[in-house]
């Protein structure tokens, strides 16, 4: 049997997706269903399982095997293989998930933070396909990204880099969940732009209807997802900045004063190459980037 498929999940906040794929980023099997954190780890680790199972029965049906599986998650995941910081998901908070699913399914197993498996995705298989670097910001109940630097995801030395969502964009402003003041997720995710009552889908609807307040909600969004970006170009020198996630799909609202921001506040030669672009994977640039990882952990 020969061993060329990955599974690649994405494990979201409210979303559990698990994906079948060969090495050229095709999906050949799928399955989703609610996370539901509530209901407890080890309720959640034996949904992980039964999917895995599930997916390797369909491998083995189409005369293939299963080489590895990776896993991306809403936290960090650190040097040690410990998730932590997994607001979303509580449970999982302080658990060593990849050895948790080694041991249990006998595979190798390899987890990361869910935006650099969005990262990957679209530097493999999307948007991010002609840039040696990037950074995929991630849009939707919080903020994140990945980065990609010459050709590579950049961790740092915990495994704990590209928190861009804490990025402060105002020193004295809103309060943030993680204990600082005026982060960029204060401004620029789903919850900041449906803070007037509405969800950020509705509020992208009146906006597109004309709606001016809608409007200034979404220019001021990008506006300072600009500034927090500007930063980064000024200091990596990127040649991509890729939006992805669920707000994302309203790029149209949020990149004209994204870019004006940008461009005021970096160096010509950098602010000048920069490309700001929409990610183009949709929902499966969590699964499509995971894979990437169990393809590196097959090797």
């Amino acid at each position: 049997m020969r061993r060329e498929l990955c599974i690649g999940i994405d494990l979201g906040g409210s979303n559990l997706r698990f994906a079948l794929v060969d090495r050229q980023g095709r999906v050949l099997a799928r399955s989703a269903e609610p996370t539901l954190p509530a209901a407890g780890l080890a309720s959640l680790l034996s949904r992980l399982l039964c999917g895995v199972e599930r997916l390797r029965r369909e491998a083995a049906g189409m005369g293939f095997g299963t080489a590895a599986l990776a896993v991306g998650v809403p936290g960090l995941v650190c040097s040690d293989g410990v998730v932590r910081a997994s607001v979303n998901v509580p449970v999982l908070e302080g658990v060593p998930l990849a050895r948790e699913l080694s041991v249990a399914t006998g595979m190798p197993v390899a987890t990361l933070n869910d935006a650099n498996a969005c990262a990957l995705g679209e530097k493999r298989y999307g948007a991010g396909r002609g840039y040696r670097s990037l950074i995929a910001l991630t849009l939707g109940t919080g903020v994140g990204s990945g980065l990609i630097l010459d050709g590579k995801l950049w961790t740092g030395v915990d495994g704990a880099a590209g928190e861009f969502g804490h990025i402060p964009v105002e020193p004295e402003g809103r309060p943030c969940g993680c204990g600082s003041r005026g982060c960029l997720e204060q401004y620029a995710s789903a919850g900041a732009i449906a803070r007037g009552g509405d969800d950020a889908a509705a509020v992208a609807r009146r906006a597109r209807q004309g709606d001016a307040a809608a409007i200034a909600v979404f220019a001021e969004a990008g506006r300072y997802l600009g500034i927090a970006a500007a930063g980064v170009v000024n200091l990596l020198n990127l040649e991509a900045v890729i939006l992805c996630g669920g707000v994302a799909r309203s790029f149209d609202l949020l990149a004209p004063s994204l870019r004006r921001e940008l461009v005021s506040r970096t160096f010509a030669i950098s602010g000048g190459r920069v490309r700001v672009e929409p990610g183009v994977l949709g929902d499966d640039a969590g699964v499509l980037g995971a894979a990437v990882a169990a393809f590196g952990t097959a090797l």
